[in-house]
């Protein structure tokens, strides 16, 4: 029996000028949403990043405590990479997110503080596709997000943030502006972003940021080697459900 072709991607919305993304760890973005991102921010829209870890626990060869500086400041050159100056951390524990009120809490609070209309995360399903099992963090990030979607703009949920009863206060107000939560990586994408040459140069020049980790991976050859292979393997492959045209692929709940 022949596998059903998958249906083309439609083309992401693009009529909004603020974009958050959320996601587990330092590189998480890298891996796959960040030619996007450099094609937004080339148009002139916002996107800000905030991590829910420091990646603590992802580098076998370094102490938790070096690897979060090391990783922070990847972090940090890697959005840069791709023009995105505000880029944040919550300081849950790398490797054990644990998913409940406190994550749903403080993602909230990054929704109302930031405003967006499209939300971005990673793939929050069991698997990549197939039998690649997907990790905790991810799985709890990306699920945690799609709530916060809908918890920050219910005053009535973490009152303390924005309401107390009275009138909402300034930025911690709630915020219903979420009009899309796009989940980057998704085995289920129903939507791309076309990725022109320059913004794929940003892209690779991001997941290079990254060397630290990409050298503890072991995978061989220099960081910006393995960061061009996988880039321009990944919106090749996506292209053939895009009318032939590199591009990143999410999936697109709309709000």
């Amino acid at each position: 029996m022949t596998e059903p072709t998958p249906a083309p991607l439609a083309p992401m919305p693009l009529d909004w000028r603020r974009a958050l993304a959320v996601v587990a760890h330092p590189d998480d973005l890298e891996y796959g949403a960040a030619g996007a991102v450099a094609e937004w921010t080339a148009a002139g829209r916002e996107v800000v990043y905030v991590l829910v870890t420091r990646g603590e626990a992802g580098i076998d060869g370094l102490a938790p405590e070096e690897s979060a500086r090391v990783r922070t400041a990847e972090q940090e050159a890697s959005a840069a990479a791709v023009g995105v100056t505000t880029v944040e951390f919550l300081d849950h524990p790398d490797g054990v997110i644990e998913p409940g009120v406190r994550l749903r809490r403080d993602l909230a609070r990054a929704v109302r503080r930031h405003r967006p209309e499209l939300l971005l995360t990673l793939n929050h399903h069991d698997t990549w596709g197939g039998r690649a099992w997907n990790t905790p963090d991810h799985r709890v990030v990306g699920r945690a997000v799609l709530d916060a979607a809908g918890d920050a703009g219910n005053r009535w949920i973490f009152p303390e943030d924005g309401t107390d009863g009275g009138e909402p206060a300034g930025e911690t107000a709630p915020w219903n502006g979420v009009r899309w939560v796009a989940v980057a990586a998704s085995p289920r994408a129903t939507h791309a972003q076309a990725v022109g040459h320059e913004a794929l140069e940003r892209a690779i020049a991001s997941l290079t940021e990254h060397r630290a980790y990409i050298e503890g991976l072991g995978d061989g050859g220099t960081p910006a080697e393995y960061a061009r292979r996988l880039h321009e393997g990944a919106v090749a492959a996506a292209a053939e459900r895009f009318g032939g045209r590199p591009c990143v692929p999410f999936e697109v709940f709309p709000r």
